[in-house]
């Protein structure tokens, strides 16, 4: 493909091409590109109305649509020649097209702008990446799932603060996971919805006076509609930064859960073991098993959400219609998607291959007096004791056992009946902490039949 610097493709308007600093800012072809199988299909669809309106012949339809299939296959194939000096993925396809079937590429452009072209083709992408988003998450609520099922039963503390609170189920807390994730699944869908209006046809902001058919175009690329506002639709964003604002708290899911991973997998808690895939040691320490792709899926959020403030700064500002600004809207998305695409099939990977150490996590669902709010219940429902009474009555026992070094379940009768005399031997059926998760049954709770009832729900859901 040759370099056509001199055959400016915005026409005759300026008599001397920019110079190359003006080259380097203008140009967008180093990441547009990325846009090549969306550019190319927003022009084939464009060409099949252009020929079925009896705006160009359908002999230059059919040169064009064959013409750009061979574009299409050096870009895949790695021997298209990009040129900075052509601007963009649009421009530079249309020079390669020119050359390749002459003439009847010159029509290709009728009844559209470069304005309208990018906002279909940014939608098509994005739309791909929305749909890549689903499938990553939906295979990480399947993990989940299966963990969940695993250890419905499994006991493992609860922390507020990251203080021991309650005992809960290993199950249960896999679950809460499946819920954000399932949110996260819904705002992709729900963006994906909303933005699947087609621009094309809005050309270069006021619409076009050739007879075109955008109905048929928005159906050829599987959008619902056309935009309804030649204005709206060649300046609008918002279905990027509403990617980018589900992308964003999807990272912070997936960075949350990462820091427990973190702090589950090291010496301190053992409550997990992460798989050899996902794990790196250390250069020095021979002992180390470091937990890197959990500590990278954490960082991962701070490029997401860094990509969504940037859009919303390049936006802000801007009149109507399109402005050159505009062209600063790719690349935090392309980095932003690239990012959560990793993170989410490395959570994905992590949590089917990490084991829950079963023992560990028993152990400590029973420290730090985790049965502690339900000797306060006890007190409540079978004394029939105010709830702040039964509260200052538990605070010290609890105080007593730390006293004496030993947790709830260790004291005696007779120290329990020091604190409080009405309380009798029953008091320690509630004490354990297998007891203490079996007792929460209202609905959303840890009882492990609860979590049953989430998990088969879960999974219909994802049928």
């Amino acid at each position: 493909m040759t370099d056509t610097t001199s055959n400016k493709m915005w026409g005759g308007r300026f008599a001397a091409g920019p110079d190359a600093i003006m080259e380097a800012i203008n140009a967008s072809i180093g990441f547009d590109k990325r846009m090549a199988a969306q550019d190319i299909a927003g022009s084939r669809a464009h060409a099949a109305m252009l020929a079925a309106t009896g705006i160009i012949q359908a002999s230059d339809a059919d040169a064009i649509r064959e013409g750009l299939l061979t574009v299409l296959s050096e870009i895949d194939g790695g021997t298209f020649q990009f040129s900075a000096a052509l601007e963009d993925i649009h421009m530079n396809v249309e020079a390669r097209l020119k050359e390749v079937i002459g003439e009847p590429a010159g029509r290709l452009h009728t009844g559209r702008s470069r304005n309208d072209q990018v906002a279909t083709d940014f939608k098509l992408w994005t739309r791909d990446q929305l749909d890549a988003a689903d499938a990553g998450l939906v295979a990480l609520i399947g993990a989940l799932l299966t963990q969940a099922e695993a250890g419905a039963e499994w006991v493992m503390p609860g922390f507020t603060h990251l203080q021991t609170a309650q005992p809960v189920t290993w199950g249960h807390h896999m679950m809460a996971y499946v819920e954000m994730f399932s949110r996260d699944l819904g705002r992709f869908r729900d963006a994906r919805a909303r933005m699947n209006e087609c621009p094309l046809g809005a050309a270069a902001l006021a619409g076009t006076s050739f007879p075109i058919d955008r109905d048929m175009t928005a159906q050829a690329l599987g959008f619902d509609r056309p935009s309804a506002n030649s204005l709206d639709a060649v300046s609008d964003r918002d279905f990027a930064l509403e990617f980018l604002g589900a992308a964003s708290i999807c990272a912070m899911h997936l960075s949350r859960f990462a820091e427990e991973l973190v702090i589950w997998s090291s010496a301190q808690f053992r409550f997990v073991t992460l798989s050899d895939r996902f794990s790196t040691g250390s250069s020095i320490m021979p002992q180390k098993k470091n937990p890197d792709a959990a500590e990278l899926i954490r960082a991962k959020v701070g490029r997401i959400f860094g990509a969504n403030t940037a859009l919303m700064m390049v936006m802000k500002g801007l009149p109507l219609a399109y402005s050159k600004d505009m062209q600063e809207d790719k690349e935090q998305v392309f980095d932003a998607a690239d990012n959560l695409m990793l993170a989410l099939a490395a959570m994905e990977g992590m949590v089917r291959d990490m084991t829950a150490n079963r023992d560990h996590l028993a152990a400590a669902a029973g420290s730090g007096f985790s049965t502690a709010t339900d000797l306060a219940d006890w007190l409540v429902r079978v004394l029939g004791m105010p709830f702040r009474d039964a509260h200052h009555v538990t605070g010290t026992l609890v105080a007593r056992a730390e006293t004496k070094g030993c947790d709830l379940p260790d004291l005696t009768l007779d120290d329990m009946q020091a604190v409080h005399p009405e309380i009798t031997n029953a008091v320690f059926d509630v004490l354990g902490v297998e007891n203490s998760v079996n007792s929460r049954t209202s609905y959303g709770g840890t009882a492990p039949a609860q979590v049953r009832a989430q998990i088969a729900r879960w999974k219909d859901n994802l049928k």
